[in-house]
């Protein structure tokens, strides 16, 4: 089975985009532009493995679409360019709203049992067991501005990658063992750096919403990385190279 596998995802990495679906992800996602001829190549094959072996459904009347499914999956699929992928192996179904959607808030107490607080607007969530959710109006907003730092599915797809280490908690699975005790010490000391910040009213690079847990520090970090990239390198070179070796790519060479 395993070896079916493999051989149809060579045969799809093969092919390339339709001028129509080209057109599509240069009007949606800008960032494509960005990249390098080769990499550009490469992504077209990635995207049609990652269409192939991932479910799209529409809510809230939503009907999915090409468009809808060719601007989520090339963003997506960015963030597997440079590094060894199973094609986020956890993620069967990618549910998409129209806009921001109202979720149930729900706390887990001591004896298991979830009590629902309330509820609240999200633009998206990642789940672990099998889908991701998010607005289609804010995948659209994300994509548009390639140097704002903030892309939904860049966000929410860096937690599929957290979540392939067994749980969401900053702390992916890297590509050498050897880099583990490096990652925890500069990630840990850049988040700690972020929450002072905020503390202390200072101004920083990064959003402060990844200072609300690790994971979301990775997720927010990913976002900077390939949409602000010189000015992580810049101001943060030691998380910018640690991020550079997850990814296996330099976006500050190229945007």
């Amino acid at each position: 089975m395993f070896g079916f596998k493999k051989r149809r995802r060579k045969r799809l990495m093969a092919q390339r985009l339709s001028a129509e679906s080209i057109d599509i992800i240069e009007k949606n996602v800008p960032y494509y532009a960005c990249l390098p001829v080769e990499d550009q190549d490469v992504l077209q094959g990635l995207i049609h493995v990652f269409l192939s072996e991932k479910k799209f459904e529409g809510c809230g009347g939503l009907e999915i679409t090409d468009e809808i499914r060719l601007t989520i999956a090339a963003q997506a699929c960015i963030l597997l360019l440079g590094r060894p992928s199973d094609f986020y192996p956890t993620l069967r179904t990618i549910l998409v709203y129209p806009r921001a959607y109202v979720a149930l808030v729900r706390h887990r107490q001591p004896d298991g049992i979830f009590e629902t607080e309330g509820v609240e607007q999200r633009l998206g969530e990642s789940w672990s067991h099998g889908s991701i959710v998010i607005s289609w109006d804010d995948v659209v907003m994300g994509a548009s501005d390639i140097h704002d730092g903030h892309n939904l599915i860049f966000h929410e797809f860096a937690h599929q990658l957290d979540l392939e280490s067994g749980t969401t908690d900053g702390a992916p699975i890297l590509p050498k063992r050897s880099m583990y005790i490096s990652w925890a010490r500069i990630l840990s000391r850049e988040y700690k750096s972020l929450i002072n910040s905020i503390m202390t009213n200072r101004p920083s690079l990064l959003d402060k919403y990844g200072a609300t847990n690790p994971a979301e520090f990775f997720a927010v970090t990913t976002e900077y990385f390939f949409e602000k990239p010189v000015e992580l390198k810049s101001l943060h070179p030691e998380l910018y190279e640690q991020l550079q070796l997850f990814y296996g790519k330099d976006p500050a060479s190229f945007s």
